[in-house]
């Protein structure tokens, strides 16, 4: 029921603007996950209409939404600070407004102001100069209990919002980057001694460039940068058939505004304690690791942090796609996780699909190479008695894998498994036949090592 109206809400944004799939399922994988969301594009690509759209989506939810600039200060984005809290005598505003006797009175007080306007009367003015010298009192108490402590007005800030969207972020100076970092990680912020505590679900950013890390001068905004765990790219609408779409509903005059599907912000609270609760097999970790290998063999940088806290991206992947636990083609999302700069999307992307498309068939052609490279490690020592002790035990090594490969299966992919250790057998074969060694089969070598 409540992925079926997460689902509704993203079909209904995927109606309205053209190519911007990817981006949709993203904005949802972040709200699941309560992680934030950077988005890279030119100007004029919808980043900032789809994300306003999404959001007005979820009833309930306070938003902050904010064009950075140079000139943005904290105070534009985290509230000023209540000099009337610094001063002797007054009350903070936030005090004023927490105290239901205080609101009271003073509904009180202006009715009887409005009696007195309409109809002034000695009654009238005496009943409103007690309350006037009761409401005054009052604050004279709260003064008392309140004041000489530093508050910030906080309302329509990003303290009080549940969803924060920060655009052209990279524009804003050194101060908001700063005070931004805390935000981002751990969701408070610090003023005048005061650690405020921030509800933001998700933070979303969007840039028309990307800082360039390898300059000294822009190293600053790395942390910044890596705040955000999802990172999207946006294009201009590549389809002829898209575009005319776009077109013919902008050139429409106005239908009038159409029922949109929407949840309420309790139901999101929901939905990410489904998404928390899908279940993460052994084997999808192992498939991570061989991903994490893969990827660093091909010099894409992956922190341990990153590699670490993959699980709530996977499994708000998994949720959105209908699975109670993550399956390898809900990992082909983690490209919008893994990738620091753009132009290392693309060799991600490969690399995911050739791990998780068929993951047994990858880990079983992994095994095959890395035994062809221990023949060739074999060849080229010489091919003496020693070499081959190496060999053989590296051999019987792949053959463990194989084994803890065929356990895992379960018995899905046995021809495959089959034609696996075969070849592995033939390289083992042709080690032994081209020298004086007697060939020996890999679980016979196996029983030997123990």
């Amino acid at each position: 029921m409540l992925r079926e109206k997460m689902i509704a809400v993203m079909g209904d944004l995927e109606k309205e603007v053209a190519e911007r799939t990817e981006l949709i399922f993203c904005i949802a994988m972040a709200l699941l996950a309560r992680v934030n969301l950077f988005i890279l594009g030119a100007p004029g690509q919808a980043k900032s209409y789809v994300i306003t759209a999404f959001c007005e989506r979820i009833v309930g939810a306070k938003r902050f939404e904010r064009l950075l600039s140079k000139q943005t200060d904290e105070e534009a984005l985290f509230g000023r600070l209540d000099l009337s809290s610094l001063i002797p005598g007054a009350v903070p505003a936030s005090a004023l407004a927490a105290d239901a006797q205080y609101q009271a009175m003073r509904a009180e007080l202006e009715q009887a102001a409005e009696n007195f306007r309409s109809a002034p009367s000695e009654a009238e003015r005496q009943r409103l100069a007690l309350l006037t010298e009761n409401v005054a009192q009052y604050r004279k108490t709260l003064a008392e209990l309140n004041g000489g402590t530093p508050e910030i007005i906080t309302a329509g800030k990003i303290p009080e919002a549940h969803i924060s969207f920060l655009d052209e972020i990279y524009k804003s100076n050194d101060g908001v980057l700063n005070s931004l970092l805390t935000a981002l990680n751990e969701r408070k912020y610090t003023n005048e001694g005061r650690t405020i505590s921030i509800p933001t679900i998700s933070f979303f950013a969007a840039s028309n460039e990307i800082p360039n890390f390898r300059n000294p001068e822009e190293q600053i905004l790395a942390p910044l940068h890596d705040r955000f765990a999802l990172k999207v790219v946006t294009q201009n609408i590549s389809e002829r058939a898209n575009r005319l779409e776009m077109l013919r509903r902008k050139q429409q005059p106005s239908q009038g505004a159409a029922t949109a599907a929407t949840i309420t912000l309790d139901e999101l609270y929901a939905m990410q304690t489904e998404a928390e609760s899908v279940t993460i097999p052994e084997e999808i970790n192992q498939l991570m690791d061989d991903l994490l290998c893969e990827l660093r063999r091909n010099e894409i940088i992956v922190s341990d942090r990153k590699f670490l806290n993959y699980g709530a991206i996977a499994r708000a992947a998994a949720w959105l796609n209908g699975h109670d636990s993550v399956q390898p083609s809900d990992l082909l999302w983690l490209k919008n996780y893994l990738w620091n700069e753009p132009q290392e999307i693309e060799k991600i992307s490969e690399i995911l699909k050739h791990t998780c498309v068929n993951p047994l068939k990858t880990s079983l052609d992994a095994l095959v190479q890395r035994a062809q490279n221990q023949l060739a490690a074999y060849q080229q020592a010489g091919q003496t008695a020693r070499a081959m002790q190496s060999f053989r035990k590296e051999m019987v090594q792949l053959y463990d894998e194989w084994l803890s490969i065929q356990q895992t299966a379960n018995g899905a992919g046995a021809d495959l498994l089959t034609v696996t250790l075969d070849k592995l057998e033939d390289i083992s074969r042709s080690a032994h036949t081209a020298s004086s060694f007697t060939y020996i089969s890999l679980a016979e070598l196996k029983q030997f090592s123990v």
